[in-house]
């Protein structure tokens, strides 16, 4: 139990981040290339490949190479099912 205690912790303290955050609603509606979610966000390319980083290493979001566009995609359905249950309780009815 302690293990799966630490595993959600860390998972939340990514999650925590409002940056990342934003980045996981935008990947829920499909996969979207740095440039595509730097527009979305409104945020330096930089740092949104730095917050992607983040969100790889932690294991939320995968990526697919299509020439020389990266795109990335949520890791699995795990994230997907986070934060729509995060989007019906704080956006749902906004």
């Amino acid at each position: 139990m302690a293990a799966s205690a630490a595993e959600a912790a860390g998972w939340l303290k990514t999650l925590a981040h409002e940056g990342r955050l934003m980045i996981l609603c935008h990947l829920c509606e499909g996969e979207k290339s740095v440039g595509t979610l730097e527009g979305l966000l409104g945020t330096r390319q930089a740092t949104v490949s730095q917050m992607l980083a983040r969100l790889r290493e932690d294991g939320l979001v995968k990526t697919r190479r299509e020439g020389k566009t990266v795109y990335y995609a949520l890791a699995d359905e795990r994230t997907a099912q986070v934060i729509g249950l995060l989007h019906s309780l704080f956006c749902g009815n906004r």
